[in-house]
Parts: C-alpha cells; structure tokens; sequence
C-alpha cells in the first residue's frame, strides 16, 4: 500500500506517522516513563545526597590507576548508589 498524496491528505499522513511512530524503538524509550523510573535521579542531570563512605575502584589491566568514588545515599530517593 502506498502513501497517500495530494492536497487534502495532510491529516491522515501525520496521523499515520503518529501512529507508527510506536513501532520505533529509540522512540518510545525517550517518549514514556519507563526510562524515568528506572534511573535512580528521576531523569534530572543532578541530584543531591550525603556521602555515606569513599571508596577506591582499581582500574582493569594493563591499567594500575585506583578511581575515587564515593558511595552516596540520594537525599529525594533515600536510596543508596555506588
């Protein structure tokens, strides 16, 4: 089946496009909640909280590097994340 074309088609071509906009898969991943619930920042960039304890990661081979982190307990989630 072919698109639909001509003056008059316009409504149905965006409702179409609209429609099958869905079936994308990226899509869909930015435009429900799904993504929002399962980041523990509640899709915001920053977030605040108290550092519970510093810990150090050592690198992979061939790399001998010790990485900072922290282990920080978000203040709006009470949740704990390394």
């Amino acid at each position: 089946m072919t698109k639909t074309n001509g003056q008059n088609a316009a409504r149905k071509l965006v409702r179409l496009r609209r429609r099958n906009r869905w079936a994308d898969k990226g899509w869909k991943r930015a435009h429900t909640f799904a993504a929002k619930k399962a980041n523990p920042f509640g899709g915001s960039s920053h977030a605040k909280g108290i550092v519970l304890e510093k810990i150090g990661v050592g690198a992979k081979q061939p790399n001998s590097a010790i990485r900072k982190c922290v282990r920080v307990q978000c203040q709006a989630a009470q949740l704990r994340h390394p």
